[in-house]
Parts: C-alpha cells; structure tokens; sequence
C-alpha cells in the first residue's frame, strides 16, 4: 500500500516531472561523449574558440549548452580523471537556469560532486567574457575547489581568479616556487584576479570588495567589474543563515572605553530577578524599579524616589532621571551591558582569541573574524571580559546579502538542504528548487530521537553510545551546537578514555583536516553542527584505504550522533547528510533533553502536563509521538521568526538599497572621469535659485525684498564675490536680473579659479571637492539612518506602520542631504585654495611619475635611474617627504 501512495505521490510531484523534462539535455550531452573522446587535446581546447565564435554570430548560451558540457566532461576526466555523473550534468543544466532569464538551485546529498557539477555552468557562463564567480563560505574552500577545478578551465584556455581575506592569486600550472609540489598558483593584484574568466571567493570578500570599490577616489582603484553570473555554494547557509547580518565596513568613532567599563562594573553589582530580568525569547534583559533605583544611585543621577507602581505594574518612568531625554545613551549603555552579561555567553555565541572578542557563526560554528556585533553591544562584550575595548564605530558603507547578490544579472545556488526554504529564494532573490535525484539509492538509517528529562542525563547517555560505538570500532561524527558543549563532551570522554578529535571555532584551521579523518574505523570526532561542510568525510578515512573503507561498512558506516536539535530542520538535515554519502550506509540519531535551549523556549507549551511525572527517572529515553511532533511545530516556529527578522532586514535595506544606488551612480560618473563642470554649474544655479527664493521670494513686493540678507548670504556661499561692483544692478526689482547678476558673478570667480589652476588641477580639485563632500553626507545619512532604524518601532505604539514610517522619513532626510549636498560642495569649491608652491609640485610629480614608468632619467625632476627598483616605504622620489607607497607609488 505504501509503495503505491509513494508512486502516486511521485506522478503529482512537480520536481519529478521538472527532472524528467531536463533530461532531454542530459541524454544529448551523452550522444557527444564518443564524438568528444575522439578529438585530440588541441581539438578539445579549441572548442573554446568555437563556441565563442559562435556566441558572437547570434547564438544563445541555451543553444551551446549541450556541445560545451560535454566538452567539459571529456576536459575533466583527461585531467583531474573525473567524469560527470549523469546526474550531474542535470545540475549542471540547473545552475544553468536553461530556458530561463535567471538561475536556480541544484539540491544535492552531500558526497553527490558539487563541485565538479559547477565546471558545467562556469565554463559555459565564461565564454561571454563577463566573468563567473564561484562564491564559498570560507577561504579554504575557496582555494581547495579553485586547485581542484583549475585544470579543468586552463585546460580549455579559460583563466582562474582566487580571492583570499587578504591577498589574490591566478591559477597558473607553470608557475612553482621552491617545493615542486607547492600550489600552483600566482599571487596577483586583486583587479587582475576579478578580470580572470572565473573568479573564486567568498561571500563576505565579494561583497566587501563591492563596498571599498565605491570608497574609492580613482577608477582604476576599483577592482570588480560588472557583476554577471555567481554561483553559490552552501547557498543555504550565505543567502539564508547569514542575510540577517549586513556587512558594514566602519570608521573609527568616538573613543568612550571608560564609559564601558563603569557600566560593567555597574551590572556586576546588579542582582538578576531582583534588579532586572533576562528574557531569552525576546532577547532583552529590562531592568525592575528597584534595579533603576539602584543604577541612578551608583551614577549619581538626581531622583525622587518613585511613588510606587502603575495599575500595569510598570514604572512610572517620568519619575527617573534615568529615563529623561538627556539620559538615553546612559541608558543604552545599561541595557547593553545588562545584555553583555546575561544573553552573550563566552564560547558560545563569542571566544577570547589573542585578546580580542571574536564572533562565533551561531550557524556554522566558524569564527567570525572582522565582524562585530553593532550598536554598543561588541564594546559591552569586551568590557564585560576585561579586554581591550575598541572604540564604537561609525559606519561607513554597508549592504546587506540580499541586495548584494541580487544585483547579479544570474545567481544560482547549490546545497544538500534547501527545500525547506524554497519559498523565501522564491520571494527574496527569485530562484527555485530543483532536488537532483541521488546517483546511487541512499542507504542511511535515520533512527527516532531519545528523548531524556534533562541535559545531564542526555550527555550521560550520549557518551554511553559514542563508547559503545568506540568499541565496536564504528566511526562516530558528534554534533553539538555550541563550543561549550563540545568541550564538555571532550572533558567527560577523556575521563572515559576515549581518545577523540574536537572540531569547533577553536580549531578553525584544523577543519578541514580533521572532519575528513572522522570516517576512520574507531574515530571519535566531535564538531559543531556545520563544521567541516563542504569537505566529504570518507569512509576509511583519508586518503581512501579499500580495506578500513570494506570494515566500516561492515559495521554499518558513519554513525552520526545530534547532541540537541537545532533551530531549523535544514540544519539538522546536513548534520544527518554527513553520513550515507554516495550510497554508503550510515545511521543518525539526536539524543534531546526537555531542558534544551528550543525545547525551553519554543516546545515546552506543547507539552501536556503528565509529561513530567511520567518522566520522573532521568536516566530513561522517554519515547512518545508528541515529543516529535513538539520539536518539529517549535522548529517550524523560530524558523518562521528567522525568516520575518531577515524580511524585515531587507525591507528596510530596500528603501536605503535604492539611496545608495543613487550616491554610487554619481561616484561612479566622477571618478570615471565624466565632465563634472556642467554639474557643478549646475550646483551653483541650484544655489542661486534657493537663495533668491529664500531673500525674494514669489509674492513678496520688491520693498519688502531682504537683499541686504541675500548679499550676505551669496558672500558667505560664493566667497569672495565682489558685490559693491554691481549694486545698482541689485537693487532692480527685477527678481530675474538679480539672480543672473549674482550668477554672472559666481561663474565669473569660478572660472577665473579654474584658469589659474589649469586644466589638469581644476579637474583634480574639483574631483576631490566632489568626492569628499559626497562620501561625508553619505556616512552621516548613514548614522542618521542608524538612529532612526533604531527607534522607528516605537511608533508601533501609536498605531503606525514603523515600515511606512521609516520610508517617509527616509526619504525626507535623503533630500535633505542631497541639498546641504549641493550646497557643501560650492562652498568648497569657493573656498579653496591651492598655493602656486603645490601647483608646481603637481607638475613636478606628473613628470617623475611619467619617468618611472618609462625607467630612465633627465632633467627637471628626481631622476630615477634604469632598472632600479623603488620600496613600496622608501622616501618618494618626488621630493614630497611621504613614502613612495602614499605619493607616486599610489
């Protein structure tokens, strides 16, 4: 019966009948395997020639797809002896996005080739020219695939871009330095590894890259081009896991460390459940009347004691000076340490790393370096653990995931779980799911949980199984969610004696070697839940030995043990992927507790009362339907949460999303060398129009007229115009010959300062004027955005759409910048100065630089002899006294 509900199902599946009408391109592509076999090596790579050749007579990527994979898969298996799996190819033809204007997502088990499958679209997407980026979660990733892949595409003439946190490299098979079997890889400039045909990276370097190239002063400064086609990989983890945090690049701020510290040493004092409260949920730590008492003592504010309490049973808050207008930021600063010492928890939401607070990924288990938690609350951390406190931050560009990955012509994404979360690629970057059928059956066993009353019989009878196991010389992979419960299960397992590898933030750099030894016969490895992903675990261990592969599965494979449920199915689902890889067995069980931390927060409700006096022995499994079916609902229930707080992160990045569009557009067109003179006469007419609006306005009789007021004005606006020259003019009532006298004056001064700089220099002047008035309001809009983002859910309280409201105001305070924009830049433009002294020496430097570049010497300038090479830190040649490096060099 159940095999027939199962086909019935299958024939209404829309994902089985997507598989099925792709593959049509998957049959085709094997019709060419034979003719592919036969060409030669420089046949084969001529193909590349061919194609785009053929690309450029009219053809579609859609028309050559099916010769250019099968090339690809004859490319692979002549040199990294690989070669493509039929299914395979299918997710090739999904990342593709065949027939469609965008791209989609492959879902494929872990141990089923991604990386391999990607050569398809890459290869394919690459011959326009435009690029591809492969983009990872990490670095390591981001170089293991490159090296791997790298064959592949220099075999068929395609070049290989690898983008590293700090430092790029080409991919280059020729090139070796001392070890013959070092990587072979070439360190570039980091422009030169964007402009290679396919470009490997990760998120968090991609996206940063987009933000300082529109920090930039110079084009040729930039180092991305047009962003064309990426593909995502763990796309579940980068455009799900990580959207809710935007990436922000930030300056320093003002220095208040000492204001940290006393307010750590305040919350020290402070008792919970007497003077605050913590509520988990809710991620707040409010203080009680008697906890505010008790601050506004200890920092000496001035208070009448409170009467007493409201019929709500709230304070009366118009009775604490802690709650007045002037004591908000003291007030943040509280509730932030208050937050710091109860919801931040040191190795598990964050660690001590050579003496800094280091984030740890609550996803990936991976430490967060360069990141930090905004708005007070990383410098709250820091005081709390007594390190040294840096100082807040002033944001000075940011964008979240969302708009920076949507702005590609295609994405496309590939993962073992995203299913699940279809509906939000759909709704937020417009991609689909198409679940890619398993090359071989899988063969998993993936056993019901044991359920225990508490935490500590729930690791007592984890270590039980993981020593059973141990014995029987069956690998073990132990998931934990937190650094914390790692290292506790490692302490109760040294006592057992049972000798074991531990993976988690700690041993970031280990990752990789450690999680592909965890399918060893008898291996112990205990890592939080994401850790290693990306990196197959073999049975046997690695590299593969037949016979130790032959034993463990025998004993039945990788077992996988959960230590406590996460808070989304699809992470617990690639805990469960780690094992049965490739048709493998394998089996997976999660050991949870009544006490966990989703359990506590999200299912208790769920659970009826007899629960707990069936459950009185703590040490017995308690295996009953309803505690699944409370898991799954509290699961179902903070992964709905999750995805309204990652909605709500880019509704209201949307609104600045189009904003900085707009001040991008504009710094872009400057620094690219566009005539910037119209513009700024422009700017000054702008001016003008205000000022005599402002002084003579329509409607007002000429008497009435302030021009004594607008002369003032325009002096201290266009300094220095002569105004007295032209008084009469002035005196007209004719609103019209005023502003074009008070123009006639304003292009007259500015060209005359133009004239006297010289072409070259007015373009450079008025180039940084520009600029360095664009980037200041831009980062103050963005402050003042930061603020208004903060207390816009206030107005909630009076029954107004925060969104809606954060939208008009927005919008009001962007066109207030654009004009104090306008007005800032004709000031300085007015206003500066450049000294004939500094004139010469732009002269004198443009000179210079033109003689290192061609190497030889002469005469007018420092002369720079053939073949010898300046320091990036030497004095600069041009006699200007900076290092070479911040003057010419630059």
């Amino acid at each position: 019966m159940m095999n027939l509900l199962e086909k019935i199902k299958k024939v209404f599946d829309p994902n089985e009948w997507e598989v099925k009408k792709l593959q049509k391109h998957v049959d085709a592509v094997n019709l060419l395997s034979e003719e592919m076999s036969r060409l030669s090596d420089e046949q084969l790579k001529g193909k590349t020639a061919e194609f785009r050749e053929m690309l450029k007579q009219g053809k579609t990527l859609d028309e050559i797809m099916v010769p250019a994979f099968a090339a690809v898969r004859e490319a692979a298996k002549r040199t990294i002896g690989l070669r493509h799996f039929d299914v395979q190819i299918l997710g090739g033809v999904v990342l593709h996005g065949y027939g469609l204007n965008h791209g989609r997502i492959a879902e494929m088990k872990t141990g089923e080739g991604k990386t391999l499958v990607a050569t398809l679209p890459i290869y394919l997407n690459a011959l326009t020219g435009k690029g591809v980026h492969l983009v990872t979660v990490n670095d390591y990733l981001a170089k293991r695939d490159a090296l791997w892949m790298g064959p592949v595409y220099h075999f068929m003439g395609l070049s290989v871009g690898i983008i590293q946190h700090d430092v790029s490299f080409i991919f280059d098979p020729d090139y070796m330095v001392g070890d013959p079997g070092s990587d072979r890889i070439r360190p570039v400039h980091r422009r030169d590894a964007y402009h290679a045909d396919i470009t490997y990276g990760t998120n968090n370097e991609f996206g940063f890259d987009y933000l300082r190239d529109n920090m930039v002063m110079h084009s040729e400064e930039k180092v991305q081009r047009e962003l064309n086609f990426a593909i995502v990989d763990e796309v579940d983890s980068i455009l799900i896991d990580e959207a809710r945090t935007p990436l922000i690049i930030s300056g320093r701020g003002e220095e208040t460390t000492e204001d940290y510290r006393k307010y750590a040493r305040l919350v020290k004092r402070l008792v919970k459940d007497k003077d605050y409260t913590v509520d988990e949920k809710s991620h707040s730590s409010p203080l009680t009347e008697e906890g505010v008492v008790r601050a506004e003592e200890y920092l000496g504010l001035i208070t009448a004691k409170p009467e007493g309490e409201t019929e709500e049973g709230e304070i009366e808050k118009e009775d604490h000076p802690l709650y007045a207008e002037e004591n908000i930021e003291v007030l943040h600063r509280l509730e932030n340490a208050l937050k710091a010492k109860e919801l931040y928890k040191l190795d598990v939401d964050y660690v001590i790393k050579d003496g800094e607070v280091v984030i740890v990924d609550e996803f990936t288990g991976r430490l967060m370096f360069g990141r930090r938690y905004s708005d007070g609350i990383h410098q709250a951390i820091e005081a709390k653990e007594n390190v040294k406190i840096k100082s807040e931050d002033q944001t000075l560009a940011s964008i979240t995931f969302q708009n920076y990955f949507r702005m590609y012509n295609k994405l496309s994404g590939m993962t073992g779980t995203a299913a699940t979360e279809e509906r939000e690629f759909r709704q937020i970057y417009n991609i689909d799911v198409v679940i890619i059928p398993t090359n071989k059956p899988l063969n998993r066993q993936d056993l019901p949980d044991r359920i225990f009353k508490t935490q500590e019989a729930k690791l007592n009878a984890a270590v039980k199984e993981i020593e059973s196991l141990h014995k029987s010389e069956r690998p073990v992979l132990v998931g934990t969610r937190s650094i914390e419960l790692s290292e506790t299960l490692s302490l109760m397992l040294k006592r057992k004696g049972i000798p074991h590898n531990v993976l988690n933030a700690k041993y970031h750099e280990k990752e990789a070697q450690i999680i592909a030894q965890a399918g060893k016969p008898g291996a112990v490895t205990i890592a939080t839940n994401m850790a290693g992903r990306g990196v197959d675990i073999i049975l046997g261990g690695n590299p593969p030995d037949s016979a130790s592969a032959e034993r463990v599965k025998q004993l039945g494979g990788l077992f996988i043990l959960g230590t406590e449920r996460h808070e989304s199915r699809r992470i617990d689902n690639q805990l469960r992927g780690r094992s049965g890889r490739q048709g493998d067995p394998g089996t997976t069980r999660f050991f949870t507790a009544l006490d966990d931390e989703i359990m506590r927060l999200f299912g208790s409700e769920r659970l009826p009362d007899w629960i707990t006096d069936v459950a009185d022995d703590e040490e017995l499994p308690l295996d009953h339907p309803i505690f699944t079916k409370a898991i799954q609902k509290a699961q179902e229930k903070v992964e709905s949460h999750h995805f309204d707080i990652r909605k709500t992160v880019l509704d209201y990045d949307n609104v600045m999303n189009e904003q900085r569009k707009i001040i991008y557009a504009e710094r872009n067109k400057i620094i690219e060398g566009a005539d910037i003179k119209p513009t700024i006469e422009g700017m000054i007419d702008e001016e003008i129009d205000k000022l005599v609006a402002l002084y003579c306005g329509e409607g007002i009789h000429f008497e009435e007229w302030d021009l004594e007021s607008l002369f003032k004005a325009c002096k201290e606006t266009f300094t220095p115009l002569p105004f007295d020259a032209s008084q009469k003019a002035l005196e007209t009532p004719d609103r019209r010959t005023i502003r074009n006298e008070i123009r006639r004056w304003a292009m007259d001064t500015y060209n005359k300062k133009r004239e006297k700089w010289g072409g070259e220099l007015s373009n450079l002047v008025e180039k940084w004027v520009l600029l360095r008035n664009v980037d200041s309001k831009w980062i103050d809009h963005l402050q003042t955005m930061d603020v208004l983002r903060e207390g816009i859910g206030l107005r909630g309280y009076a029954q107004k759409d925060p969104l809606i409201e954060y939208i008009n105001e927005s919008y009001q305070y962007f066109e207030a910048m654009k004009q104090s924009l306008a007005e800032s830049i004709v000031k300085d433009l007015f206003r500066i100065q450049v000294k004939s002294e500094q004139i010469e020496e732009r002269k004198k430097r443009r000179v210079t630089v033109t003689r290192e570049h061609r190497g030889d010497g002469g005469e007018g300038g420092t002369t720079i002899r053939k073949g010898k090479k300046i320091g990036r830190n030497d004095p600069c040649p041009c006699g200007s006294g900076k290092k070479y490096k911040r003057c010419c060099g630059a």
